[in-house]
């Protein structure tokens, strides 16, 4: 079956608790609720399992991770199939004894895993300690074919990196999604906030320009202390900031959610004014790839 011309995209922004188990049955509401107002596609964000665990280092923690297939992927497969969508979530992966990854597992609608996606670009900052629980992706950069299409995905800290959004685009991803987990530290709110925010979203919006595609950008929303079950973080956490949005391939923003409340955004894709851009600003085609070689040096000295 064709892919369509045009599809609906659902995006979740959610709070999350210190309960996993409410926030996968909390997800999994409003992943219905998405297909019920016509999203053909949903994204998750973040490790949406859990509060943001990564604003200590517990070596304990490693006993959230479960390898994929496991038993949320099996409960999301059900869900896709089930909704008919294709869905991608976001989770903290098991690959092996003591090698652990930042995943989005892709969900055809189906059912069957369409394939993964592991975290290249690991952050190590206050309160993003991500490189103590996570091994750097080893799958390169992909887009994977689905009901709706191809779709590429990279997780967070991947979108600052204009390369992994060129090879998905150029793998042939007609939409980037970004599962997000990025928030302000409270103490730096007032100072640096509004530019921050600003910064992530003109670098995301650059992306769907400079690649001709769809972007999604999908973020947790609310404050949080790292608290999984009760054992939280000692400090004043984070105040995720929200504002998921889809923006189209000129970097027009189509739907944008609020900074302080859940909420579930429906945008949509069209494959013909994909393709209208590119005709009209046909950077792919001038592309002087002769020329990029030096782009794999750390720097040119």
């Amino acid at each position: 079956m064709p892919a369509p011309e045009q599809f609906r995209v659902g995006l979740i922004q959610m709070s999350c608790s210190a309960d996993p188990e409410k926030n996968l049955e909390h997800a999994m509401d409003m992943v219905r609720d998405a297909a019920g107002r016509g999203a053909q596609v949903v994204c998750l964000p973040e490790l949406f399992l859990t509060q943001y665990f990564c604003q200590r280092e517990d070596a304990a923690l490693f006993d959230l991770a479960e390898p994929i297939p496991g038993p949320t992927t099996t409960l999301l497969s059900q869900l896709a199939r089930q909704q008919k969508i294709v869905l991608i979530a976001s989770l903290f992966e098991k690959r092996a004894l003591g090698v652990y990854h930042n995943t989005a597992a892709v969900l055809d609608a189906d059912g069957k895993l369409a394939g993964i996606y592991r975290k290249m670009h690991i952050p190590d900052d206050p309160l993003y300690y991500e490189k103590f629980y996570f091994t750097p992706g080893d799958l390169g950069y992909r887009a994977f074919d689905t009901a709706v299409g191809r779709v590429g995905t990279l997780i967070c800290w991947d979108q600052w990196y204009p390369e992994g959004a060129r090879l998905t685009a150029l793998s042939g991803a007609h939409v980037l999604f970004y599962p997000t987990a990025i928030g302000w530290h409270p103490a730096e709110k007032e100072q640096y906030g509004a530019a921050q925010q600003d910064a992530w979203r003109t670098m995301q919006r650059a992306h769907a320009i400079a690649n001709g595609v769809y972007v999604a950008a999908v973020n947790r929303v609310g404050h949080e202390t790292g608290n999984i079950r009760g054992k939280q973080t000692f400090g004043a956490g984070l105040d995720f900031w929200g504002t998921s949005f889809l923006c189209d391939p000129f970097g027009a923003v189509i739907a944008e959610a609020s900074s302080d409340r859940e909420e579930i955004l429906i945008g949509e894709v069209s494959l013909r004014k994909l393709e209208e851009v590119r005709r009209n600003w046909p950077f792919l085609r001038d592309r002087r790839i002769d020329s990029y070689a030096a782009i794999t040096n750390r720097l040119l000295d």
